[in-house]
């Protein structure tokens, strides 16, 4: 059986588990970077917000316990990401000058206490679960298949034309993209159950 969320959480702590934090990494960096870059960070910032939001997760995670009243793990990483992007616009407005740059002035403006709130948090960690399903997914399914899904119910291509450039019919498209998304679906509640075991 894979591990649960919070198993591979519980996991972390242990230094030699590689294979966890590989996991972990793949799974909240994402959400982590595409947090900072919302937040109006270059691509190098932001990257360096994530190095140094993961830093803190490795030295503070064995003091984290799963406990419904204080929230999820994914609330106390964001709340991290959040304390360290308040850290990083004040080191910043303290480096330049009184009239420093738009970018400045604007993360300057957005960092409140709202800078990340529930549904944000929450569309994030939605956004990481289907790149996670849809990673696993595509790995289990005949490559046809996921042109299918993927060109018809993400980019939005009318099924004539992906079945004529897949060379399937139109009925066959729609039974591809049905057992994608049956099996995504299944994939994304399994993720989320984990999360919240």
């Amino acid at each position: 059986m894979p591990d649960t969320r919070i198993s591979l959480i519980l996991r972390l702590p242990r230094s030699a588990d590689a294979a966890a934090w590989r996991e972990f990494v793949d799974l909240y960096e994402p959400l982590v970077l595409r947090f900072a870059r919302r937040r109006g960070l270059q691509e190098a910032d932001a990257r360096d917000l994530v190095q140094r939001v993961f830093t803190s997760v490795a030295g503070a995670v064995d003091r984290w316990q799963p406990d419904a009243s204080r929230g999820k793990f994914r609330a106390w990483l964001f709340r991290i990401a959040r304390n360290h992007l308040i850290n990083q616009a004040t080191l910043r407005r303290r480096e330049r000058p009184v009239g420093g740059s738009t970018q400045v002035r604007r993360l300057q403006a957005e960092i409140d206490e709202r800078v990340i709130d529930a549904g944000d948090a929450e569309l994030e960690y939605r956004r990481a679960v289907f790149e996670s399903a849809a990673a696993r997914v595509k790995r289990l399914v005949q490559p046809a298949t996921w042109s299918a899904f993927w060109e018809t119910m993400v980019e939005g291509r009318p099924c004539e034309s992906v079945a004529q450039e897949l060379g399937m019919t139109v009925g066959s498209i729609y039974v591809a993209r049905s057992r994608v998304v049956a099996r995504l679906r299944a994939v994304a509640e399994e993720l989320e159950a984990n999360e919240n075991a």
